[in-house]
């Protein structure tokens, strides 16, 4: 017991070192694009692997242990132009470590642990445009050695320690700097002299995200005069008085956006003064965003004074009331609001609006009417409203209307027509439920709609006029709906420009003839998961330009032969798996048609069999058209017809190769057999026939002697000659090295066939079967001979490890040596030299 104690804590640790000891052989990176793209992630590599091309560009070496980069360390993949670096513990970087990196674009730090940073670490990135360095314990930008780095357009320093926000004078060689995320930092208070660089060398387009630092103070005046792209301020502030007068620090700035309030799960502040707002009078402002402020103190008059010169406003969870303080006057071009608490619709009254967005908010469910006499654009998804009498140019105050999207909404009542919204070009009312759409032609007016959506809106479609109107229409989506009997009627007479068509999970059955016979320039339709039982091509002859048309998930058993030639040219995308397919001989020519139009049907080795029961849940391609056979009373009137021609034909064509090896049998079957065995197998499998077969027995002891058709075949003769004269006739036996490129080969079958002739005339017991690989019995049983041969006949399994390899060549060698005459001098070989022989395997 106390040895086996001691061996276990010697083999411990031993056990522990090898794990970490993976070579890049045994865990390769993978390949992502081939020469291109390569991930090492968490590999426990401590060095860069050899084996990656020198082409590579993006490589990913995150979760790694490479703790110190030393010169030169990547100069063996000059055209990186993405890095990632995260998470690799690297504590020591180098001068010159990227040096020869001249394509590099972006490079990744995260996560890392950096102890010492050299000056010239960064020397050679003449092309980088994004640097992130998060989580790399930065605690000053004067101590980051980026001043070089021209092309820089994104630096992210985010969640370290950096104290100070005094920019370094080296930005001012950053003139093309677009985005510097300091978030997460510790950040407190903000001096004129802290952004003197930005005010000597302006960065127009420089966005500055300062979020969740600890803010406390901006010296009044710092930011007069600049102008910047973004700036972005959330969860910032501990209290609102903090918030107020940061605000007006910032007084004089001119920005395209600025960002203001908290993150969802980062809150600081319970409430919040309506008059930090005030602060903004002082701002330039072209699009601004406030997020996650719960409860305003006061009312929300004139909350929005300030902003009245803004394009675009986003309001992203707030509570506000009701929104009806707001002035006509207000410039307001875009208004978005999202998640937000109101006590009723906001009744908007906003001459200059064109893009209204209000989506997934809460506690609402009338609309109410408002006037927006510029709207364009109205998005109201997601608020569970109800709508009666819906749609008018009076219920939204405009005739400009151009999109209108209603989904995942609650009732909504069609009965003005669309009356003054004749410019609408975009219309979803997907999951909401529709009401009165059978009673009139709803859309008469909208002739120029290009995209409509009403899918799972809760319709069964009666009128056959419903879609009159939409001349222009391009788009339309209707799943989830039901038709009168299951029937799918000619309702679609108007729609000639009609591009995209979705009639999926509509339970239907039957299809009119006519229904799509005005759809010339359709070139997308869906017909799935409904319950059509035949794949009916005429209903798609019409479509000139059809290149895709989905009908999976059905119950289709099979289509007739004269219909399978009606599919329109331009189709290239089929898709027919999901159904009931009828293997059986019936519809022999349809099965014979999925086997020929593999490259149209998509996933056409998942469609699969539903009767027989004999081969239910088989594919279809497995279907073997030899399994049909004629009854009694057809074979008696066919023989009366084409006896001489069948007959005749079938006899020469079928057996011409069987009577050749037969005579070859009379000629051949006295004389001494040249070759050891005839090995028949595929050419995919030639690497292993060369590198083991041959090897292994030609090489071995005692050798034997192989017919290869590459090596032995006399050149000018016929291949079916050269198999039969050269391979049969003056082979011992025949080797059938068994793999699913054998049994995809029509000449692999057919040598494999007239083996079996060969093995019948000649009386002998000389196939030897090799399963190169286990093979799927769906694939085996397309060869019904060949399936029930192995199932009945022991055969040889090839298997990579040391014992099976031992076990096979042992094996192998045995079937070979059998009946094989033997020389003198080949058997005091074999006894002298036994341990010759067993390594050689």
């Amino acid at each position: 017991m106390m040895a086996r104690a001691r061996l276990a804590a010697a083999l411990i640790p031993a056990t522990a070192i090898l794990s970490c000891l993976r070579t890049e052989s045994w865990d390769p990176c993978v390949q992502v694009v081939p020469n291109i793209s390569y991930q090492c992630m968490e590999l426990n590599l401590y060095k860069i692997p050899d084996n990656i091309p020198i082409s590579t560009k993006m490589l990913d070496l995150s979760f790694n242990y490479l703790r110190h980069l030393g010169s030169h360390n990547f100069s063996s993949f000059p055209e990186l132009q993405v890095l990632d670096l995260s998470r690799c513990e690297i504590k020591i970087i180098e001068d010159d470590t990227f040096q020869g990196l001249n394509h590099l674009s972006t490079l990744i730090l995260t996560g890392n642990p950096i102890q010492s940073l050299a000056w010239g670490a960064f020397s050679g990135l003449s092309s980088l445009q994004k640097l992130v360095a998060v989580e790399t314990n930065l605690v000053s930008l004067n101590d980051f050695p980026i001043g070089h780095l021209k092309n820089l357009r994104e630096l992210n320093v985010a969640h370290n320690f950096i104290h100070s926000f005094k920019l370094p004078e080296y930005f001012s060689n950053l003139p093309n700097l677009e985005h510097l995320d300091l978030s997460n930092n510790k950040i407190q208070n903000i001096y004129y002299e802290d952004v003197k660089v930005l005010h000597q060398m302006p960065l127009l387009n420089l966005s500055l995200d300062l979020s969740l630092n600890p803010l406390d103070f901006i010296e009044p005046g710092t930011f007069k005069e600049i102008k910047l792209n973004g700036l972005t301020l959330r969860s910032n502030f501990n209290s609102s008085h903090v918030m107020k007068t940061c605000i007006q620090g910032l007084a004089g700035l001119k920005t395209n956006r600025l960002v203001l309030g908290e993150f969802k799960n980062e809150r600081k502040l319970q409430r919040f003064d309506r008059s930090f707002l005030e602060g903004l009078c002082n701002l330039t402002i072209e699009q601004f965003r406030i997020a996650y402020l719960d409860k305003f103190s006061g009312d929300d008059t004139d909350l929005f004074n300030c902003l009245a010169n803004v394009s675009v406003i986003s309001l992203l969870s707030i509570s506000l009331g009701s929104l009806q303080a707001l002035l006509k006057d207000f410039r307001w071009q875009h208004l978005e609001i999202i998640n937000c608490d109101f006590d009723k619709f906001p009744a908007l009254k906003l001459s200059s609006l064109k893009k209204f967005v209000f989506t997934d908010n809460k506690d609402i469910s009338t609309f109410t009417e408002f006037q927006l006499p510029s709207l364009q654009y109205l998005d109201l998804k997601r608020n569970h409203l109800s709508f009666k009498g819906c749609c008018s140019h009076t219920d939204f105050g405009t005739t400009n209307l151009k999109h209108l999207d209603l989904s995942f909404n609650d009732v909504i009542t069609l009965g003005s027509n669309f009356m003054g919204l004749e410019q609408l070009e975009h219309l979803d009312f997907q999951h909401s439920t529709l009401k009165q759409i059978n009673a009139f032609s709803a859309f008469l007016s909208l002739r120029n709609l290009r995209y409509l959506d009403i899918s799972y809106t809760n319709i069964r479609i009666v009128f056959h006029g419903i879609f009159t109107g939409l001349v222009s229409l391009q788009t339309l989506k209707m799943a989830g709906n039901s038709f009168q009997n299951n029937l799918l009627p000619d309702i679609f007479t108007e729609l000639t420009n009609l591009t995209v068509l979705d009639l999926s999970k509509c339970q239907l059955e039957q299809v009119a003839q006519t229904a799509f016979h005005s759809l010339s320039s359709l070139q997308v339709l869906n017909m799935s998961h409904n319950k059509l039982l035949s794949l009916d091509t005429f209903l798609y002859e019409p479509l000139h330009s059809l290149r895709i048309l989905d009908c999976s998930f059905n119950r289709i058993m099979a289509s007739k032969e004269q219909e399978l030639q009606n599919l329109p040219r331009s189709l290239t995308w089929l898709n027919l798996t999901q159904n009931a397919f009828a293997c059986v001989c019936e519809h022999q020519s349809f099965l014979q048609w999925v086997k020929d139009q593999r490259q149209l049907l998509v996933g056409a080795e998942q469609m699969m069999c539903a009767e027989p029961l004999d081969m239910e849940d088989m594919p279809v391609l497995s279907f073997r058209n030899a399994t049909c056979q004629l009854s009694k009373t057809i074979i008696s009137v066919s023989v009366v017809t084409v006896l001489l021609v069948s007959v005749v034909g079938v006899l020469v064509y079928k057996f011409y190769f069987h009577l050749m090896l037969l005579a070859g049998c009379k000629k051949y079957g006295r004389g001494e057999s040249i070759y050891d065995a005839f090995v028949i197998y595929s050419s995919q499998d030639e690497d292993w026939v060369r590198n083991e077969l041959v090897k292994n027995l030609e090489e071995g002891v005692p050798p034997f002697q192989l017919c290869l058709h590459y090596r032995d075949f006399i050149p000018g003769v016929a291949i079916a000659a050269n198999i039969i004269q050269e391979g049969f006739h003056k082979s011992r036996k025949v080797i059938v090295v068994v793999s699913q490129h054998f049994i995809q080969s029509r000449w692999c079958i057919f040598e494999y066939e007239i083996a079996q002739t060969w093995q019948f005339l000649s009386s002998r017991a000389g196939i030897i079967f090799i399963v190169l690989q286990k093979l799927e019995k769906s694939l085996l049983r397309q060869q019904v001979e060949l399936y029930r041969l192995l199932s009945r006949n022991t055969y040889l399994e090839w298997e990579d490890s040391v014992l099976g390899r031992h076990v096979f060549w042992r094996r192998l060698r045995k079937a070979l040596l059998a009946g094989k005459p033997q020389s003198p001098e080949g058997t005091a070989d074999a006894e002298t030299n036994p341990q010759e022989a067993t390594t050689s395997t």
